[in-house]
């Protein structure tokens, strides 16, 4: 593996990536920079998110790009607006002390605001392909002259419909630039407009079984669709420093996640597609000052977070393909420092993340969830080692004072036993946690019962309007709703019998044989009987009840048979230790 100083850099350079704390190129930066700097061809690179894609064009064009030009010299366009603010600001970092003006445009700033930064001068412009446009048309933005064109995330652009705006944009830059594309994929329509519209070009690829980060630590829990959030609030809970990004399929399912965090005390926010620009910005901003360690988001929505010392990155939902879980995980685990990657899957997402482990190549060890004691005590070791800090300060002659006159009547034990419980009694409560049993990963369903809702995906029911609905007239706490599945024309439930009789005097007191909900102003019933058979209604009498989990598919084929993905055995989650440094400083 080469080093940064064998690529060409110059001194001020490779001085800036010594300051960031970069020790090695990634493949991609070794094969592209070179390239870049020393030859005159157009570049084509694949490069998933996580391998340093930004640097591998940034750089190079940072040492090429004169200082205070009065033209716009390279113009690199995202799919994104997040990503747009993040390479830009990546940019903006590599520069040093070079005299470059980067600024960034897209839809959702005011266009004026960027109208008088262009007017006053910029070398390099991030931006979105539609809000470019918006200024070619302006005739605020000009490119004719530029020396570099730069396509990051080249295959979403083009999966977000924005191919005429690209090819449109191509048409408007000089024969004499050089472009540089970037993709995670390269189907036949990247490969098209590098050969129609990219001059002699040399394509670097990364091989698929260099895509994940080494220094990423891959384990997944084979947990119930109920008991994830349980699980993923011990992880949290067992980790000292915890700063990660925890994924989810959809907006409903980051709302969800990240308002039952927030409810339960942690610094915690979402993102997803359907917030206002303002407040994604001032949410990832929260996020990169580290005034919140949690982002729950949906993939959309954080490509545009590029945090160097992530300690974790969760898949919450397991993520449709490799190349996903890839773009995911390899945002943890750089810089040369160390990261986890933690992926909680059910019985029936097995094979699936079999598949992803096989393709990618990937080491992703079964590991079994901490047991409540475990997280306490861990919480215990933490607060005694920060008390014993605290005890070394010497305290302000007040609080001694107050020491003094409690001494007179108490014993030291007791006063610091009062102590301990008034401040830690809520974080030390056993009780505040569900108890779930490891040895199977799911929650023990005895004394609960499976209920049947007639209503599906198609009269608009979801799993959050279900458990707000249960919640809102049944005064039901939301760790007693379980396993909720929504189906097409029907959806399950499951609640501890005696919620699940309160459930059902209560649709027979108020409605009869039907339930009443209202949803966007649109009048909807739905009916509830016992049952665990999930082969639809068996008649208006409902299912017959259920004293126990029903077996999911597969179940006994492979559970208790430690990893499948590698060759160890299953253990017990642990965090990583560093001899009482913080963790992102490994």
């Amino acid at each position: 593996m080469l080093s940064f100083n064998q690529l060409g850099l110059s001194e001020e350079v490779l001085a800036v990536l010594e300051k960031k704390g970069f020790e090695t190129p990634t493949p991609i930066q070794e094969k592209t920079i070179p390239a870049i700097l020393l030859g005159v061809k157009d570049v084509v690179g694949q490069a998933q998110t996580g391998t340093g894609k930004t640097a591998a064009f940034g750089l190079p064009m940072i040492e090429l790009l004169k200082e205070n030009s009065k033209n716009v010299q390279a113009l690199i366009l995202t799919p994104t607006r997040e990503l747009a603010i993040q390479v830009a600001e990546e940019i903006n970092s590599l520069k040093g002390s070079k005299r470059l003006s980067i600024v960034p445009i897209y839809g959702g700033q005011s266009i004026d605001q960027q109208f008088r930064a262009l007017k006053k001068g910029v070398d390099i412009v991030v931006g979105t392909p539609g809000r470019v446009m918006d200024h070619l048309e302006r005739k605020t933005l000009k490119i004719k002259d530029i020396s570099f064109f730069v396509l990051d995330e080249a295959d979403e652009m083009l999966n977000m419909g924005f191919e005429e705006d690209v090819k449109a944009i191509f048409g408007q830059t000089s024969q004499e630039k050089r472009t540089m594309l970037f993709s995670a994929t390269m189907p036949n329509a990247i490969m098209k407009i590098a050969e129609k519209f990219m001059k002699e070009h040399d394509v670097f690829r990364v091989a698929k079984g260099n895509l994940t980060i080494s220094r990423t630590d891959q384990i997944y829990f084979e947990v119930s669709q109920g008991d994830k959030f349980e699980s993923f609030c011990r992880i949290i809970d067992m980790e000292e420093d915890f700063y990660g990004i925890v994924f989810c399929r959809t907006k409903v399912e980051v709302d969800t996640v990240s308002s039952r965090l927030i409810e339960r005390g942690y610094n915690a926010d979402g993102l997803h597609g359907d917030m206002s620009q303002s407040l994604r910005e001032k949410i990832l901003q929260r996020f990169k000052k580290k005034r919140s360690n949690i982002m729950v988001a949906t993939d959309v929505a954080a490509r545009g977070i590029d945090v160097h010392d992530l300690t974790h990155v969760i898949n919450y939902s397991l993520p449709q393909d490799p190349e996903s879980y890839v773009h995911r995980i390899g945002r943890t685990g750089r810089a040369g420092k160390d990261g986890t990657a933690i992926t909680f899957i059910t019985p029936a997402e097995y094979r699936r993340l079999k598949f992803i482990s096989r393709d990618i190549q990937a080491d992703i060890r079964k590991e079994i969830l901490p047991k409540v004691k475990d997280v306490i005590a861990q919480k215990r070791q933490r607060i005694q080692g920060t008390l014993e800090n605290i005890v070394k300060e010497t305290p302000k002659p007040e609080y001694l004072q107050m020491a003094e006159q409690l001494l007179e009547n108490n014993t030291p034990g007791n006063i610091i036993a009062a102590l301990l419980q008034n401040s830690f009694k809520e974080a030390l409560d056993e009780k505040s946690y569900v108890e779930i049993d490891e040895s199977r990963g799911t929650v023990e369903m005895r004394g609960k019962t499976r209920l049947f809702v007639r209503q599906g995906k198609i009269d608009g029911l979801t799993a959050k309007s279900l458990a707000d609905y249960i919640k809102d007239k049944c005064n039901i706490r939301d760790n007693d709703i379980r396993d909720i599945q929504i189906m097409e024309t029907f959806s399950f439930v499951t609640l501890p019998f005696q919620e699940a009789e309160q459930l059902t005097e209560y649709f027979k007191d108020k409605h009869g044989k039907g339930m009443h909900m209202s949803k966007a102003n649109k009048a909807k019933s739905f009916g509830v009987g016992h049952g665990t058979d999930n082969r639809g209604p068996r008649g208006a009498g409902g299912f017959r009840s259920s004293r126990g989990p029903r077996p999911s598919a597969g179940h006994g084929s492979y559970r208790g048979q430690g990893s499948r993905f590698s060759s160890g055995q299953s253990s017990s989650y642990s965090p990583k230790r560093s001899s009482g440094r913080d963790p992102r400083e490994r």
